[in-house]
């Protein structure tokens, strides 16, 4: 049976009351606990709940990001692509949302990353999440930490892929596969030295417990890296944001 307070919170999100809205869904938890809200959420449509989720974050905490289930936020959270923002304002929102619910707790990161693993668009999203640290997730691969130093350096030197350029991609691609690659290299941090609760935690645990989907997110860090190197000497097309695809106009709800 449909809880009463999903009708009123999706009219009140619609109408852009997202706090009030979350505050209905608050009062549930307080009066019937948790798990109540937790099965009110999943009766509710994705974009609803995502509408939430986008007003809240770390740095305005509510309980909706703190009990939503990992399999709830995953098929919220992958509307984030479909909404058109421009890509200065999407990239840290969604990084922002994501953080909320995978650093959570410490094994809620694992979770998320499980469930974004079983859908097409988890791997674009992740790549979307990362957008500002691509250098970073391919150094992570091919030299096990974040920032090269002279060690790993002089180490993979007859791999040289550090600056990341056509030419090195081009000897890399010549010698071992990426899944190779990543899989002789060690990770040389552990979890506490990098547990930032943002990217790079996300980044460790990625690359420790799903390898599988580290080296496709990989694959397409360097596909979006070739695309944007073609398209720096193509002029500049006037739709939106490559990467962000905007939301159908014939659509006529969305999250707010």
């Amino acid at each position: 049976m449909t809880h009463p307070v999903i009708q009123q919170a999706k009219a009140l999100i619609l109408s852009g009351e997202i706090a009030e809205a979350e505050s209905f869904l608050v009062a549930i938890a307080e009066k019937e606990g948790d798990h109540a809200l937790v099965s009110v959420l999943d009766e509710m449509a994705p974009k609803d709940v995502l509408a939430l989720m986008r007003e809240f974050d770390t740095s305005k905490e509510s309980v909706i990001n703190l009990v939503v289930s990992p399999e709830q936020f995953v098929e919220a959270i992958l509307l984030e692509r479909k909404y058109g923002e421009p890509i200065e304002k999407y990239v840290p929102r969604l990084r922002n949302t994501m953080n909320s619910v995978m650093h959570r707790t410490g094994p809620a990161c694992a979770e998320v990353l499980e469930c974004l693993a079983e859908h097409d668009e988890g791997v674009r999203l992740l790549a979307d999440y990362f957008t500002d640290e691509y250098d970073a997730l391919q150094t992570l691969a091919y030299h096990g930490v974040f920032e090269k130093d002279s060690d790993a350096e002089r180490a993979f030197a007859p791999k040289r892929v550090s600056t990341w350029d056509a030419e090195q991609r081009d000897d890399l691609d010549q010698g071992l596969e990426i899944g190779d690659a990543i899989e002789m290299v060690r990770v040389r941090m552990s979890r506490s030295e990098v547990a930032d609760s943002d990217w790079m935690e996300t980044a460790w645990v990625l690359r420790h417990e799903f390898t599988d989907t580290f080296e496709l997110l990989i694959i397409e860090i360097r596909d979006r890296i070739a695309r944007a190197n073609e398209a720096a000497n193509m002029p500049v097309a006037e739709s939106g944001e490559p990467g962000v695809p905007k939301l159908d106009e014939d659509d006529d709800e969305s999250a707010i």
